[in-house]
């Protein structure tokens, strides 16, 4: 049996996130302001893991290349949609939001590191 380490296992890894932010989500009062943040915040959070498993099913390697460009903008407004919440919450979930926000941020330079190696290998 192959075991991996689930900390470089990038399917578990955007999967865990996307779940961890709809549990955070799921903590957050919602009103007319954190509504439609919620909403864009799971939206492009969820999305990191499905594009990357669209990635990894890739047709060829230019699709793969496009689908982790679009797993690191994804990320990138994430981070965004993270800022937003954070801005918009009390201190109850400060701890949890910045421990999401990290993996977020990690996600982003994990997928960049992705897409530059690929556009060196050309």
């Amino acid at each position: 049996m192959i075991q991996t380490d689930k900390k470089y296992d990038l399917e578990e890894r955007t999967a865990k996130f996307g779940e961890s932010v709809i549990k955070l989500c799921r903590n957050i009062k919602q009103d007319n302001i954190t509504a439609p943040i919620i909403n864009q915040l799971i939206r492009s959070s969820t999305s990191i893991g499905a594009n990357y498993m669209e990635a990894n099913g890739a047709s060829s390697k230019k699709d793969f290349v496009n689908k982790i460009f679009i797993c690191k903008k994804e990320s990138q407004e994430t981070k965004h949609w993270l800022r937003m919440i954070s801005s918009s919450v009390g201190e109850n979930i400060k701890e949890e939001l910045e421990k999401i926000s990290k993996e977020c941020q990690e996600l982003v330079f994990i997928f960049q590191k992705i897409a530059n190696s690929c556009r060196n290998n050309n």
